[in-house]
């Protein structure tokens, strides 16, 4: 059964649509971001830093305080999290 030309072009207007949906609105200064890496490239550019992946659960109160504090620190909530584990490890030490 053919189509009629009107269908057709129904069609390829909502194939269009949803394209443009997917694709989203450009936003300023998009272009100037860092290119995005595939995790295998991440994964493999920490490593050369020495950096390994650590997993664990904490209270969602203490999530949220990190999160906020992490906010003006310079090394986001990573250098955070390894600034306050080696201050409170060499406190232990001592």
């Amino acid at each position: 059964m053919a189509m009629k030309k009107t269908d057709l072009e129904k069609n390829k207007a909502l194939k269009l649509q949803q394209a443009t949906k997917k694709a989203g609105p450009e936003r300023f200064g998009k272009g100037s971001a860092q290119p995005v890496l595939d995790r295998r490239e991440q994964r493999k550019l920490d490593q050369a830093q020495g950096l390994v992946p650590f997993a664990c659960k904490l209270n969602a109160e203490l999530v949220e305080r990190l999160k906020a504090r992490a906010e003006g620190h310079p090394g986001g909530l990573n250098g955070l999290l390894a600034e306050l584990l080696e201050a409170g490890l060499a406190r232990d030490a001592a």
